[in-house]
């Protein structure tokens, strides 16, 4: 059987999710920003807690976690290594290209330095759950990472990823994403169509995730730096062609663009 993704809305606009698999009552949750939320969604769907999936340490991602621990003591939290004293109730320690099966779920742990240094991206069937590291149509901040570690945790790792995994991220920022997309990759018809059909969607109040690997290759200008409307646009702002330049040059002209 396959697993089942729930999408928890928590503060703003962060979005927790609930795996689960039919005819057994284990769930996990995925970067549970508050508790109640999460613990509401198990209990309308009759799931038990198993275990708590950290993609990084930031308190939107892992600000639930204490709450959760309270209701269902003893579940595994797992997280980066290099966010061991970072994230609340850690108990199992992951590197990049750990595998781990736990409460009925195998999943696999990507390491994808960037938005922070321990960020970990979790791949479970034909899932991966990307935290702020891969937004749909977008990227993370690099408040700890390198232009260089980012690029690469995208178009090295993410971007490698089969066409067809679903991408689950931790933010709702969708529209403002292909907004950016749009204006630096004016002629891409690929950007043109999601982006009608994401403004359709929020209208009525319909999360936008999943995207999948080869929707984001498509239409993310952080997973298209080589392409020549891309690179023509940021050599505008004196950016060289050399793709990890241009990834920076992008990131830094989607920080702000109003």
């Amino acid at each position: 059987m396959g697993v089942t993704i729930e999408i928890v809305p928590c503060l703003k606009d962060n979005y927790a999710y609930v795996v689960s698999r039919s005819g057994d009552r284990r769930a996990l949750v995925v970067d549970p920003s508050e508790g109640e939320p999460v613990r509401a969604a198990l209990e309308r769907l009759g799931l038990e807690l198993a275990g708590i999936l950290c993609t990084h340490h930031h308190h939107d991602h892992v600000g639930g976690n204490q709450a959760l621990l309270r209701a269902f003591p003893g579940i595994a939290v797992f997280g980066s290594r290099t966010d061991a004293t970072r994230i609340p109730g850690i108990t199992d320690l992951l590197d990049d290209g750990d595998e781990r099966e736990h409460a009925g779920f195998a999943f696999r742990a990507l390491h994808v330095p960037g938005h922070t240094l321990g960020a970990i991206a979790y791949r479970l069937e034909d899932a991966v759950f990307t935290g702020d590291t891969l937004f749909v149509a977008g990227c993370g901040r690099l408040f700890e990472g390198t232009p260089a570690q980012m690029h690469a945790s995208l178009n090295e790792k993410l971007a490698a990823l089969p066409p067809s995994t679903k991408v689950y991220c931790g933010h709702e920022y969708t529209l403002k994403n292909l907004e950016f997309a749009a204006h630096v990759e004016p002629d891409n018809e690929a950007v043109r169509d999601k982006l009608e059909r994401v403004r359709a969607a929020r209208a009525r109040g319909e999360p936008t995730v999943p995207s999948t690997i080869g929707e984001e290759r498509a239409t993310n200008p952080f997973l298209r730096c080589d392409a020549p409307t891309i690179r023509a646009r940021m050599a505008e702002r004196g950016a060289a062609s050399e793709p990890v330049a241009v990834f920076a040059a992008v990131r830094r002209a989607k920080d702000t663009f109003a």
